[in-house]
């Protein structure tokens, strides 16, 4: 069975990072492990880059660190460009660039799901593949 693919919002890859116990922690294991394939753009890295250091008192890596494991995120996740366009529903236009994400996946290589904890992205579930961590890992806990 192929592997599941997924992009992960900024987020979720935050608090994989900062809280390896937790949901998002999980997904990121199995993304280590190759149980699912995740996909990212440029916009999510820098993202990841430019907050990770807000968080140094939770997980206490320095600059030279962070630019590191962003990456090798970036050598280990498929980068893809997001899709350009706006969507009038999408409350938060920051996060059309997420958005753009998930639709470049989704019509190029296939993604399942856009994985996030974003309450304005969460809103678009019903037209769009969008879910939480605690969601996706109930579904797919056995990865």
């Amino acid at each position: 069975m192929p592997a599941l693919r997924v992009v992960l919002d900024t987020n979720v890859l935050l608090s994989g990072i900062a809280y390896p116990a937790s949901v998002p922690g999980k997904i990121m294991a199995a993304w280590r492990h190759g149980s699912v394939d995740v996909l990212l753009s440029a916009y999510l890295l820098d993202e990841l880059r430019r907050v990770l250091p807000r968080l140094s008192n939770r997980h206490g890596l320095t600059l030279a660190e962070i630019d590191d494991l962003v990456d090798a995120l970036s050598i280990q996740a498929e980068i893809i460009e997001p899709q350009p366009g706006v969507e009038p529903d999408l409350r938060d236009v920051d996060d059309q660039p997420v958005l753009g994400t998930l639709l470049a996946a989704l019509q190029t290589t296939g993604a399942d799901y856009l994985i996030t904890g974003d309450k304005d992205l969460l809103a678009l579930a019903s037209r769009y593949p969008v879910i939480t961590p605690a969601e996706f890992w109930a579904a797919h806990a056995g990865l």
